[in-house]
């Protein structure tokens, strides 16, 4: 019969033990990344009033209100300021307007100093027909009734190709070289009507005597710019006011240069005495320098038929 006593577990298995389990690896923890103290930005510094930054300080009137005054529209190109040294030479005060205030300001402060004239720089832009009016009232504040004449310098000449394939640079040539022009003019033309006196000179060019395949976008702007000049000599000849229409060739200038093709180039200090000599002299129409009128008489007078086969 079976016994009923119980069987120590040890008698079933005497001399057998479980084995320990094995000691788990300890696993070092990373060391914890301190981080950066955040450093505080330095406030940014104010910026003072715009009424009191230097582009946008008023000059103020000049002091001799009964001296001789010009405006030259456009005076950061060589010709511009070399026809303004011209002129502040004679004793005529200067008044120079362009987009780019920093050079404009440099050239005014250099004639001012070489010359010892009164001088004034003003933002212009040919091409924000809307600004003109307020402008040209600016000029009048700051000159009184002194101003004896406007010289307009400004233009712009894109690559002929580069034109042809991209209208936007056609139609800036037009605002610039002749809307632009015809918008400042016109204030201008009133304003010297009424009183009865001064002068409007006004830089054309030779490419606007014909169309040549080599420019004739830019041409056709200046062209449209000589017969409106015309006109307005016609007119403002009755209120004893002149126009002169200078028409440069090749000057060493910005516009021109890497221009292939160029020949008889003239530097820009002896088209502004060209130029002021034009204008003092009242001249209607001036080539410079003046043997462009010869070149440009001959080109004038190439019958159609062979002028078309020609390369220019």
């Amino acid at each position: 019969m079976p016994s009923d006593r119980k069987v120590s577990p040890k008698g079933v298995a005497r001399g057998k033990r479980k084995a320990a389990p094995e000691p788990k690896p300890k696993v070092k923890a990373a060391p914890k990344v301190k981080r950066k103290a955040k450093v505080k930005a330095a406030p940014k510094a104010k910026r003072k009033p715009t009424s009191k930054r230097r582009s946008q300080v008023r000059p103020e009137p000049f002091s001799d209100a009964d001296a001789k005054s010009i405006v030259v529209l456009g005076s950061t190109s060589a010709m511009a300021r070399a026809t303004a040294g011209e002129f502040a030479a004679r004793g005529y005060n200067i008044l120079l307007a362009a987009r780019d205030q920093e050079e404009n300001r440099t050239i005014a402060a250099d004639i001012q100093v070489r010359f010892g004239v009164e001088t004034a720089a003003l933002p212009f832009e040919a091409e924000d027909f809307g600004s003109h009016e307020a402008f040209f009232t600016e000029c009048r504040r700051i000159l009184g009734d002194s101003i004896e004449g406007v010289i307009l310098c400004f233009g712009y000449m894109a690559d002929q190709t580069d034109a042809q394939a991209d209208f936007a640079k056609v139609h800036r040539m037009v605002d610039v070289c002749y809307t632009g022009a015809v918008s400042i003019l016109e204030i201008v033309a009133r304003h010297f009507e009424e009183r009865k006196r001064g002068f409007i000179a006004v830089l054309s060019s030779v490419a606007g005597d014909r169309g040549k395949q080599g420019n004739y976008l830019y041409g056709s702007a200046k062209g449209g710019l000589t017969v409106y000049l015309e006109g307005l000599r016609n007119r403002l000849f009755h209120a004893g006011v002149h126009v002169t229409t200078i028409k440069p060739g090749f000057v060493d200038t910005k516009m021109t240069f890497g221009l292939p093709g160029l020949f008889l180039v003239a530097s820009p200090d002896k088209a502004g005495k060209a130029i002021c000599k034009a204008i003092l002299k009242r001249k209607n129409t001036a080539y410079v320098p003046f043997f462009w009128q010869y070149i440009m008489l001959l080109i004038r007078h190439i019958p159609e038929w062979q002028f078309k086969k020609m390369r220019m």
